[in-house]
């Protein structure tokens, strides 16, 4: 079956959006959406908006994203289309979550996992899950967080989601660390580690082992800290992420602190 004009442009976009060719992708999604107006088919406009909806939070325009987030659940809602609903809940959920209003997101979160209890999505509701865990970490509800993290791990083991799995250990990392309890953050932090190696995931790597040079830092343990920080720069080096600089400047920092403490004490001695 010939695919439509439409959908030929959406995928066009998503395989620029895939490279990060974000404006490139914006255009084909816009130029769809020229298409779906004239045809005048829901289905085919619901998925260009909401490609729309996602290009444009990834691109810090929030205001517009939620415009098309906003269209796309009216669309879902007169198709009955409850799965749609609550993925457009998640996303926005996360544009809410992502500018730090932490209730509003939760609100949207929940509304969708409401949703997920007239359909079967275990993958679906466990980053959801994941969601709502960040949501209670940041507003400083800690226990809230690690039953909802508890649950999404349970529902990643479930689907097999290993990446899953590593993400939401480092997450509880990540909790234990501002709650202060740094042998269970970097305990957390040792199974995305691990996890992540088995994959042989070198980001998701480096992200526990920046973990693990925070709590460390927590502890005032400045040695393993900048130990942990040289893992961090390696991958941030080799995979060109944008903390390069700010990550390679702390490691210098620590390295010059640690060899001035070294120093004193020898003069001591």
């Amino acid at each position: 079956m010939r695919q439509s004009h439409s959908a030929q442009l959406n995928q066009r976009g998503n395989a620029h959006f895939s490279k990060g060719f974000y404006a490139e992708a914006y255009q084909c999604y816009a130029k769809a959406l020229e298409a779906d107006r004239q045809s005048g088919d829901p289905r085919a406009l619901t998925a260009t908006l909401g490609n729309l909806g996602n290009i444009c939070a990834v691109s810090g325009k929030r205001q517009q994203a939620q415009g098309y987030y906003q269209e796309v659940l009216e669309l879902q809602k007169t198709l009955g289309d409850n799965r749609g609903i609550s993925a457009t809940l998640a996303n926005l959920g996360n544009l809410h979550v992502d500018a730090g209003e932490w209730e509003r997101g939760r609100a949207y979160y929940l509304e969708a996992l409401d949703r997920m209890e007239t359909y079967e999505d275990d993958a679906a509701k466990a980053v959801l899950l994941s969601d709502l865990g960040l949501v209670a970490k940041e507003t400083r509800h800690f226990k809230q967080a690690m039953n909802y993290y508890s649950e999404s791990i349970a529902l990643m083991r479930r689907v097999g989601n290993q990446a899953g799995q590593a993400d939401v250990f480092k997450m509880m990392a990540r909790m234990y660390l501002t709650w202060k309890r740094y042998d269970d953050a970097m305990a957390c932090a040792q199974t995305s580690l691990a996890i992540a190696g088995r994959l042989r995931d070198e980001l998701r790597m480096g992200g526990a082992w920046y973990v693990m040079a925070d709590c460390h830092k927590a502890k005032g343990c400045k040695e393993k800290e900048a130990e942990f920080l040289q893992h961090v720069v390696h991958v941030d080096r080799k995979y060109g992420l944008p903390k390069l600089e700010e990550n390679t400047r702390r490691l210098e920092t620590l390295r010059l602190q640690n060899r001035m403490e070294a120093g004193a004490g020898e003069g001591v001695s």
